[in-house]
């Protein structure tokens, strides 16, 4: 179980209707593969993701997506991501030029563990924004996350690989999970071995009038 001391929480991870957190074929351009940007579009018109830099050319809305997705950032002090999540290809690193999807200044602010079988140096970007390249178990990249930024919350950042994974292994406390009404049929299903995973929580939902469901689970007792 996670260590009482810092929480670890899944802030505004979106799934299909048929439980998938990712389309298939990721490319450079599309690193959802074929969902595109249907995953996410409950989100860019937020006021929290406008901040981020996202999307900035639609009015901001500020109501119950916009009350969710804005506590993606409370007393979080480190993030852990997959592989996939930071780049397009698994296996060795080609070189080490590739900095993410997301530009000069990242909007997370805070060191991001990146899982990976293939470590490279730590990269230093703006804003904050520090990358590290660990090989290890989620229990062990958990621990090392903690050695980061002591005494903070860890927050998992998906993409459904890793968030199953630390699912699986009881490690998280807290998990804002969004479901939005589109069908993908394919890609990486977030359930997949989970099965009575809503007994180790409370488990509370939202409709929203943009379509998509809010799901908040707490982990019991």
């Amino acid at each position: 179980m996670a260590s009482p001391t810092s929480r670890v929480r899944v802030h505004n991870f979106t799934i299909s209707l048929d439980g998938f957190g990712t389309g298939a074929d990721q490319t450079l351009k599309e690193p959802f593969g074929h969902a595109g940007t249907r995953l996410m579009s409950w989100a860019f018109p937020t006021r929290t993701f406008q901040n981020m830099g996202i999307h900035a050319d639609v009015p901001p809305s500020v109501g119950i997506d916009d009350a969710f997705a804005r506590h993606w950032g409370e007393n979080i002090g480190v993030e852990i991501m997959g592989r996939n999540k930071f780049a397009p290809k698994a296996g060795p690193w080609p070189n080490n030029g590739w900095q993410g999807w997301w530009g000069p200044n990242p909007p997370f602010h805070t060191p991001v563990v990146v899982l990976t079988s293939h470590p490279r140096e730590p990269l230093h970007m703006e804003g904050g924004n520090s990358f590290y390249f660990f090989n290890g178990t989620p229990a062990e990249a958990l621990a090392y996350a903690r050695e980061l930024a002591p005494g903070t919350d860890v927050r998992i950042g998906g993409g459904a690989t890793t968030l199953r994974e630390f699912l699986a292994a009881d490690l998280v406390d807290e998990m804002h999970l969004v479901v939005a009404p589109i069908i993908l049929g394919r890609g990486e299903r977030l359930w997949d071995g989970l099965e009575k995973l809503e007994e180790r929580f409370t488990i509370e939902s939202a409709t929203s009038p943009s379509g998509v469901i809010h799901m908040m689970f707490a982990r019991r007792g």
